[in-house]
């Protein structure tokens, strides 16, 4: 038997998408988003906040090198690690909150892919045109000197965004007016080459070439966001009762023999993603509604009624073909589900502020000197030691005076300290050796050990804080 005819090929050359430019209340909406959240991306490394003398200056700041990270007033300690967990924890029930009530509006507006994308797309239309000309220089086959010039300028702009991308990333990390002046100089640590290299790439791959591919091959979201959707979740879609059969109205009479759609394509040509929102609900719909604005614009001049593409629910459809007007937005917004994570994000986010409120300035931990357990000095007395670790979260030096209590006959003293007073450095832990001793004879009849209190205060603000240990040795 001949085996002359070849399979068919499985995969499919990705052709690329060239939206077409826009204008209406969700592309303002989008243009809205994407300056407030690239100005904030980029801006806030560089914004002070004072401290003190003794502490970075820097309102947004992750020191890794000092492990703290610090947010205009509040300072995020290694074992309060509980707060960016439950930060974490808000943005998981934020995202599932929006996307019950309004689908995949966090993928159409807010998403960094989104967001970087549209910016890639707006230099690609400054630079090449809208997107009947870039659709005629991505096939055109041959490279003369326009099309050379018009993409390497293109692709220039993109490594710059990326650049910025990366440079800015690296700020929240250092403090941005040091570390900028580090880059130019080539004194900066390679990590941070090595980090602004790599943001730069990934930025300027994924903005520029991959775009929608990441959002279909590589984020899970839009495989878990079903579990998050349901009949009264309002998303994107097309009232296909009311636009079929479409067609172009050539006639007076085609009015009345076909729906309001035109066939115009308009909606499919501004798609990022592009699909037909007129098949239906697809997994790679990010919500985004810029086909609304397309139709409506369309409808308009053809008077139509607006709304052939809209915000709606599966539920509304019902509705709809009977005749009767939809459900108000509130209705659908506010449902059980979304209820129910309002109240959990609400929950938590109150819990953080209560936990934020009534955190200590300082603190203390007690480690008693195991080897040995206890000397007994030549006079008879009974001394343990102990490390202590005292907190300073203020940012200046304070005098902490520490204490015990359990036993009146205990008395405490602190190495290389006169009293019990030592200084402890602004917004740090200070490890101060202690000694707690029981004079000979003091000891309660066959007691081995005895429960005693370390006490500390902050002489400045009376601030106290306490830890529990033993004294052992006394019924030897």
């Amino acid at each position: 038997m001949s085996d002359s005819s070849q399979a068919p090929s499985l995969y499919a050359a990705r052709e690329p998408i060239f939206p077409r430019r826009v204008s209406g209340k969700f592309r303002t909406l989008k243009w809205v988003i994407m300056a407030v959240t690239l100005g904030i991306y980029y801006l806030v490394p560089w914004i002070r906040w004072d401290r003190g003398p003794e502490l970075p200056d820097q309102a947004v700041l992750l020191d890794l090198a000092g492990r703290r990270f610090y947010f205009f007033w509040i300072e995020i300690w290694p074992h309060e690690f509980y707060f960016v967990a439950g930060l974490l924890i808000m943005a998981g029930l934020g995202l599932f909150l929006f996307t019950s009530a309004l689908g995949r509006v966090w993928c159409g507006y807010a998403c960094p892919q989104t967001v970087w994308t549209d910016l890639f797309i707006l230099v690609e239309r400054w630079i090449e045109g809208d997107r009947n000309a870039r659709l005629r220089l991505h096939r055109q086959k041959k490279w003369d000197f326009k099309k050379a010039r018009l993409r390497v300028t293109k692709w220039l702009a993109w490594l710059l965004i990326g650049l910025a991308t990366g440079g800015a990333w690296v700020f929240y990390f250092a403090d941005a007016p040091t570390l900028a002046r580090d880059l130019v100089t080539g004194q900066a640590h390679p990590v941070a080459y090595t980090t602004m290299a790599i943001l730069t790439f990934t930025t300027f791959f994924f903005g520029g070439f991959a775009r929608e591919q990441i959002c279909i091959y590589a984020c899970p979201w839009p495989r878990i966001q079903a579990a998050m959707m349901d009949e009264d979740t309002l998303t994107v879609g097309y009232r296909d009762w009311r636009g079929e059969p479409r067609g172009k109205h050539r006639k007076a009479e085609d009015a009345d023999q076909k729906g309001d759609c035109i066939d115009c394509m308009a909606c499919v040509n501004v798609c990022p993603m592009g699909i037909d929102i007129r098949n239906g609900q697809q997994m790679e719909c990010i919500t985004c509604a810029l086909c609304i604005d397309a139709c409506d614009d369309i409808m308009a001049k053809v008077g139509k009624p607006r709304g052939l593409i809209d915000y709606m629910a599966l539920s509304d459809e019902t509705n709809e073909r009977a005749g009767k007007p939809p459900r108000a937005v509130w209705k659908h917004v506010l449902r059980p589900r979304t209820i129910m994570y309002t109240l959990l994000w609400g929950g938590v986010g109150l819990g953080l502020m209560f936990m934020l409120f009534i955190r200590a300035d300082i603190s203390m931990t007690v480690a008693p000197v195991r080897n040995p357990t206890f000397v007994t000095l030549s006079d008879g007395t009974i001394r343990n030691t102990y490390d202590v670790r005292l907190l300073n979260k203020h940012g200046e030096a304070r005098q902490f005076e520490l204490t015990v209590v359990g036993d009146p006959a205990l008395s405490l003293s602190l190495e290389g300290e006169e009293g019990a007073t030592v200084t402890v450095p602004a917004d740090t832990t200070f490890l101060q050796r202690v000694y707690v001793a029981a004079p000979n004879g003091s000891a309660p009849a066959a007691a081995d050990d005895t429960d005693l209190r370390l006490w500390v205060e902050d002489l400045t603000s009376g601030e106290r804080a306490s830890r529990d240990t033993t004294f052992n040795g006394r019924g030897n």
